[in-house]
């Protein structure tokens, strides 16, 4: 069987029959997960429980994944292995099992027979196998050693240990309890996260990706840097839809990261800008990728409550990187693009103001009517699907509504695998109760203090992050660090923020940031010097979770008279920090004012007034004084501008 030309896919797609019932298995994805968010059956008074769809979903993903996904770099890709044929049909068998039995299942959910514990192991390994064809072995290891821990628990010492569970019980239990295979992660995923994937894809398909990535460069190409804030403005906007900052680096990268270069950047601070400016689209609010879905579940929560609390973080993120890329751009003499190679905003606007309207029904039905999330996304697809009629070339014929279907079903992949491994470790953390006594170590270990437990927790929410999406991320760290943190003191919200921002900051750290490896890939850079570039650039991400750990404030907690001075106070100290790090403000700066303006943002980002008091006195007067060893030198550029603007 011949297979089509995908050099750049990772993905075999084949053509002929076994080509037909791939593109069939991705293109149900989608639909199976909008007749789940809408609940179609109820309709017909047919009660279906949510569960059941989620086992279809679960089915297709594991039947589709051994088509697509060859065993491994040297695996064939113009044929179908008999293997991976075996594989597909087993994932679709316990993925239908589940859903054709499930409410009996639940009823019975103690028992343990043979059919379970085969078809619970083959679960199980399917998920692994999946997981490690998509992303490799890291978290498969991870996720191996939960296994061990609850079967082997009776050897671990002092406060981790257990005894220890008989592997029928464990993997019957991960196979059917609601709360693991398909517990909270697989279930946000399946609806929420694929209502808004889908909505990402209808958006991009029909011009909206390329309206957002015009919009930026028109506005800000012709300032200094220019090619570099267009990257910070447009990849965060990508990246806050696609959910995955390695798929938006890839995606945004080839076209940013050379445009920086052109403009005098140099290769590593290129593939810097664009993998900090990716990452933290994640953070960045009204969507936020999965990881934030799953967060107001845990919580209990609205979703818009976590996204008013990401609001200021997420601002203060990209000021930092944004002042940094303008002092970059001042420091080497950067200066905007060419007039002619900038698109006019008027017209970028004229042409595509159609796809303004889908943010809008996202605001609208989140923010405004209190709407599901999941409903939110479905409404926002519907609203692309509507205003793509009002423009010929925006028209969705049927080539692009089955692209549409099609992508998001391959966008789903990954997350749904990563969801569905996150739940059987979340498994195996309520089955043995791992949490409790992991809290108890981490509370042993910061011995009372909050900033030390803080440190550790941050230090071990990046080393387990490493390696994974975003979303697997937050989950492994939020049940492991986060309930430590809760029981130190802190407001759930503002754990669970603390934790997630460091998930994100794994992408960034090295030694294993993917972030950074795929940006550096792109750019023709040294990864660990490109990662060293990114942590300089994302800086603010590394010390405002600790500012709005100790000051919650900046998550929008308390009344305004606290929240404003909080605020500016923060926005400050971002701007102190960007020129201490850069060490630049109107003339490059010795190291002691680089270290006096880097003290005096720490000391605006801390929780105590006094220093706070004293942050401001410092930052402001060292303002003062390079502003006015600097005015003649301002004055006369300004005077020569003037000259040349009268001489044109």
């Amino acid at each position: 069987m011949a297979m089509e030309p995908t050099p750049q896919s990772r993905f075999r797609r084949h053509r002929g029959a076994t080509g037909v019932i791939e593109r069939v298995l991705l293109v149900f994805i989608p639909i199976v997960g909008a007749i789940g968010i809408v609940d179609v059956f109820l309709f017909f008074g047919i009660g279906v429980w949510v569960q059941q769809y989620l086992a279809v979903l679960l089915a297709i993903v594991l039947a589709v994944i051994p088509l697509i996904a060859p065993a491994s770099k040297r695996g064939p890709r113009d044929r179908l292995p008999w293997y991976d044929a075996v594989l597909s049909a087993a994932g679709l068998v316990i993925g239908l099992y589940l859903a054709a039995f499930y409410p009996d299942l639940q009823l019975t959910l103690g028992f343990i027979t043979p059919e379970r514990v085969v078809l619970g192991v083959t679960a199980i390994l399917l998920v692994l196998e999946s997981c490690r064809r998509l992303f490799g072995w890291a978290l498969v290891i991870i996720t191996v050693t939960f296994f061990l821990y609850a079967r082997f628990g009776y050897v671990v010492p002092g406060a981790l240990y257990i005894k220890g569970i008989p592997w029928e019980r464990i993997v019957t239990h991960l196979y059917i309890d609601s709360e693991s295979l398909l517990g909270i992660p697989f279930r946000v995923t399946g609806t929420i996260v694929l209502a808004f994937i889908f909505f990402g894809r209808a958006l991009f398909i029909t011009g909206g990706g390329k309206f957002i990535g015009d919009a930026a460069m028109s506005l800000m190409g012709k300032y200094r840097g220019g090619s570099a804030k267009v990257a910070v403005v447009a990849s965060s906007g990508f990246a806050t839809l696609s959910g995955s900052a390695v798929a938006n680096v890839v995606t945004t990268g080839v076209v940013t990261i050379p445009l920086i270069k052109r403009s005098g950047y140099s290769p590593h601070f290129a593939g810097a800008v664009e993998a900090t400016a990716s990452s933290g689209g994640q953070i960045m609010p009204p969507v936020m990728g999965a990881a934030a879905f799953i967060m107001a579940t845990f919580l209990g929560i609205r979703y818009v409550a976590v996204v008013l609390a990401a609001i200021v973080p997420a601002i203060l993120y990209y000021l930092g990187v944004f002042m940094q890329v303008d002092l970059e751009a001042a420091k080497r003499g950067i200066k905007g693009l060419p007039s002619d190679e900038l698109p006019s905003f008027k017209r970028v606007i004229m042409d595509g103001w159609i796809f303004i309207i889908p943010v809008l029904v996202i605001i609208y039905t989140l923010f405004i009517l209190f709407l599901d999330p999941d409903m939110t996304g479905l409404y926002a697809s519907g609203s692309v699907f509507i205003v793509a009629m009002f423009k010929e070339a925006s028209r969705i014929s049927r080539r692009r509504l089955l692209a549409i279907f099609e992508e998001t079903g391959e966008g789903m992949l990954d997350i749904l695998v990563i969801a569905g491994v996150a739940g059987l470790i979340i498994g195996v953390v309520f089955l043995t109760g791992l949490g409790n006594s992991f809290t108890q170590c981490l509370l042993e270990l910061g011995e009372g203090n909050l900033l030390l437990l803080l440190l550790v927790a941050a230090g071990a929410a990046i080393v387990l992050g490493m390696g994974m999406t975003v979303t697997a991320a937050y989950i492994i760290v939020v049940i492991l660090l986060a309930p430590a943190l809760i029981q130190a003191g802190m407001v759930p919200i503002v754990a669970h923020m603390f934790v997630f921002y460091f998930a994100v900051l794994s992408f960034l750290t090295p030694p294993i940031c993917v972030a950074v490896y795929a940006a550096a890939s792109i750019a023709g850079s040294a990864p660990i010097r490109t990662a060293l570039q990114a942590m300089r650039l994302g800086i603010v991400a590394y010390l405002v979770p600790f500012a709005f750990a100790l000051t919650p404030a900046l998550l929008l907690k308390g009344s305004p008279t606290e929240i404003l001075p909080i605020i500016i106070l923060a926005i400050l100290g971002v701007m102190a920090l960007s020129v201490g790090v850069e060490g630049y403000l109107f003339c490059n700066l010795n190291w002691f004012k680089r270290i006096l303006f880097i003290g005096g943002a720490i000391g605006l980002l801390s929780p105590l007034w006094i220093l706070r008091g004293v942050g401001a006195a410092v930052v402001i007067t060292l303002l003062l004084i390079e502003w006015r060893a600097n005015m003649p030198s301002l004055a006369g550029a300004g005077e020569s501008a003037n000259s040349v603007n009268h001489s044109v």
